[in-house]
């Protein structure tokens, strides 16, 4: 392929809002180009851009331009704007999500130990991370969840075979692994209600508010550990109305 149409190319990439395909990239031209010349251009840009601060990377849903990892400090400070960072909560159930897939929210909450707040499941949801695919032939039905091809093109991954391997199979070692890419894991971002589980792998105690879902590191002193929170949480109307007839 000439130099003229390797330009049109990078330049439809550099321009593009959105992956293109190959598919795509033949469009580009009105005479036929065999997909397999694409392909080549494709690797050659690669190359080519090896020592800059933009990469182009293929990715489940096509190709890309995209800044490298390296840059991010810099091109933060050109906006206010904070990215989003995740809780222990939502990395770990992500990261069991994304490699144990299809995974049911009772099987998550198996493997953390802890029920899983309706809260995470809807900040992955609405991020376009995760989605129901289908629902588990036994008792109740329970949705089984998978990654999508948004959660892909977020690491700027090709295929699931793509995620990094585990070191460790403990979910917060899975999750500090994922999150080595777009995502940030900030231990003092918002914590779900930690429930605990008996030996039937029920709920000890039910929690009613949606309001203690939203405690966070910050309303609790540094020293407080998950325990001191769940202590906390077992506070019943109980207890207090005991605690006013002792006053």
């Amino acid at each position: 392929m000439d130099d003229h149409n390797k330009r049109v190319i990078e330049t439809a990439l550099l321009c593009a809002q959105e992956p293109l395909t190959v598919a795509d990239l033949t469009r580009l031209f009105v005479d036929d180009i065999a997909a397999g010349e694409i392909d080549d251009v494709l690797l050659e840009l690669q190359k080519a851009w090896e020592d800059k601060g933009m990469e182009l990377v293929h990715i489940a849903t096509g190709w890309r331009f995209q800044s490298r990892l390296s840059m991010r400090e810099y091109l933060d400070r050109l906006t206010p704007e904070k990215p989003p960072k995740y809780s222990r909560a939502v990395m770990e159930t992500l990261a069991i999500i994304a490699y144990r897939q299809p995974v049911t929210r009772g099987e998550i909450e198996e493997i953390r130990g802890v029920a899983v707040s309706s809260n995470v499941m809807k900040q992955l949801e609405d991020r376009g991370w995760v989605e129901v695919i289908g629902h588990k032939e036994t008792i109740g039905r329970p949705g089984l969840y998978a990654t999508t091809k948004q959660f892909l093109d977020d690491l700027s991954l090709t295929n699931l075979q793509s995620l990094p391997m585990l070191e460790d199979a403990a979910p917060m070692a899975a999750a500090e692994q994922l999150g080595q890419a777009v995502m940030e894991f900030d231990p003092s971002a918002t914590v779900e209600t930690v429930i605990e589980l008996d030996e039937n792998g029920q709920a000890i105690i039910d929690v009613e508010s949606e309001a203690i879902a939203a405690v966070t590191v910050e309303e609790v002193p540094e020293e407080t550990t998950e325990e001191t929170i769940e202590e906390v949480e077992e506070v019943t109307p109980e207890s207090e109305e005991k605690s006013d007839e002792q006053k």
